[in-house]
């Protein structure tokens, strides 16, 4: 017996295991996880021929064979299961065992009859290959010699099979992963190019040089693994500029994984960002990966990263500075490869001086800053925008066709939208959904005509006198969006006086009239030769 018993302790065979688990990468890598185990398997037990049969379609398949006895022909060989109950035994009770030579004699036959020459009542072992619910195949060893293995062997044997079996279902669940995410990938990609980030198109082909400047700057820094902060009002379009920044980088086939920091609760949003493991608090009844994790070789988007808690930012300026975390309740340290693109509405610098923003998570952010323009200073947009929204929500509705008529864009041109793209998403979806027609004229948009500086109607305080604006500077205003939506352009369809209603003579007098007409930047290009 002392002669079948190799000296190998448990802690031994633990750290066996964890360089099995580390191993368990994916499919590929399972050919070699199991190699390696039958490699070690020697410190393990004496044997002359080891062999690990995986269960495919009610049949044992070898995948594996070590020793003097293992041949091309073994390493080929496939046993029925139902043709040998002792073995579907072993299976179904989870329990190794060691045949006799009566069991050999009376058994249901050698499963490497016709393939070794193997002497009656040889050693032999069965050992499953069982982990959680799943079992996954056997382990087999034999000997020459005609002795049964002792218990302290088969038990020890047992032990070694239960970590094996381990290694392989993590190598399974890591391939399930892998497999999800590449399809959840792909599935994201598919719903960008329909959904998302076409109205990025209209910053860079914008009227505005500002906007302009924007995308250029954006798709710079595009190519880079700089850290972006993008600052705007709610609404402006920071989420579909992040996406385009991906788009244009080359991580672009990599995931884009996006967090609001502002819609998660405070405590929850450190095991969202870095996962944790099972039993780190009531709840967590398993491993989760965060963010990082799944934004492995490629972007993380933070939304609303000024409202992320103080507590948690030392931690995230460690991993963007160090690439490495913990996840929560684990003390194994984490290596993620994220480029990190955040945005914000809230004043940063006022967050400093208040003690509720790190000063240094702020720099390391803020490396290169781009700032989107409100709706409201960008009005000469507007028809672009308009396409590209009513687009994409053509897919959604199924409204195909529709367009924002003249007298459409100069209603939306009158407000000041607080809400920004956000809000003229909704405003056009609403009208497309009440609109019996395929052009949504101004009678289609049910919005209020805002006055710069003035609140809400329904939240507004009683008007004071003196806070009250002129009917004068209330029609100055409103012809001066319209100039801007048409760049100045008086005469002819789509001009100001056609969007108006007006006469051009009319129009350029009323200008005169309001001080207007002093506005070089919008007469100059409006004179009837250049309509010509």
């Amino acid at each position: 017996m002392a002669d079948d018993i190799v000296s190998v302790t448990r802690a031994e065979l633990r750290r066996e295991a964890r360089d099995l688990i580390e191993l368990a990468t994916s499919e590929e890598a399972v050919g070699e996880l199991l190699r390696r185990g039958l490699d070690w398997l020697h410190q393990v037990a004496r044997f002359d021929l080891a062999t690990i049969f995986l269960l495919r379609e009610g049949k044992l398949v070898s995948v594996a064979a070590r020793g003097p006895l293992a041949t091309e022909k073994v390493r080929r060989h496939e046993l029925r299961l139902a043709d040998f109950p002792s073995l579907r035994q072993t299976l179904e009770t989870r329990r190794a065992r060691a045949f006799t030579e009566e069991e050999h004699a009376h058994g249901d036959g050698d499963p490497f009859d016709g393939v070794l020459d193997l002497p009656p009542g040889h050693s032999c072992m069965v050992v499953p290959l069982c982990a959680g619910e799943s079992c996954y195949g056997l382990l087999t060893l034999d000997r020459s010699e005609c002795e049964t293995y002792p218990r302290a062997v088969v038990e020890l044997v047992e032990v070694y099979g239960q970590m094996l079996a381990t290694a392989l279902q993590q190598a399974e669940q890591k391939s399930t992963f892998e497999r999800l995410h590449r399809r959840e990938h792909e599935h994201a990609r598919l719903l960008e190019s329909q959904l998302g980030g076409d109205d990025v198109g209209v910053l860079e082909t914008s009227r505005g040089p500002a906007v302009r400047e924007l995308a250029r700057r954006a798709r710079q820094v595009a190519e880079t693994d700089t850290p972006v902060l993008l600052l705007g009002e709610t609404g402006t379009g920071k989420e579909r500029l992040a996406r385009a920044v991906h788009r244009w980088s080359p991580r672009a086939e990599g995931p884009f994984v996006t967090l609001n920091c502002a819609a998660i609760p405070a405590g929850l949003l450190e095991s969202e960002l870095f996962g944790h493991v099972k039993g780190a608090f009531t709840g967590a009844t398993r491993d989760r990966a965060g963010r990082f994790q799944m934004a492995h070789g490629g972007t993380l988007f933070l939304d609303e990263v000024g409202e992320l808690p103080v507590e948690l930012q030392a931690k995230l300026l460690r991993a963007l500075q160090e690439k490495t975390f913990e996840p929560v309740g684990s003390d194994r340290t984490v290596r993620a490869d994220v480029r990190i693109l955040a945005a914000t509405h809230v004043d940063l610098q006022q967050a400093i001086a208040q003690r509720r923003f790190r000063e240094d998570l702020y720099y390391r952010l803020s490396v290169f800053p781009l700032r989107l323009l409100p709706l409201r200073e960008r009005l000469e947009d507007l028809p672009q925008l308009c396409a590209v929204l009513l687009e994409e929500q053509a897919k959604r509705t199924g409204r195909r066709g529709m367009k924002v008529t003249p007298e459409g864009l100069a209603r939306l041109a009158a407000y000041d939208w607080p809400g920004n793209i956000r809000e003229l998403a909704n405003a056009l979806e609403r009208a497309t959904i009440l609109s019996r027609k395929s052009e949504l004229g101004s009678e289609a948009f049910d919005l209020p005509i805002r006055v710069p500086g003035m609140k809400d109607p329904v939240t507004a305080p009683p008007l004071v006198e003196g806070a009250v604006p002129t009917l004068e500077e209330v029609q100055r205003q409103h012809i001066l969006r319209v100039l801007s939506l048409t760049q100045g352009r008086i005469y002819g369809p789509g001009g100001a006086a056609a969007l108006l209603g007006l006469k051009p003579s009319t129009l350029q007098s009323r200008m005169k009239k309001l001080g207007i007409a002093r506005l070089e930047q919008y007469v100059a290009r409006s004179t009837p030769q250049e309509e010509s």
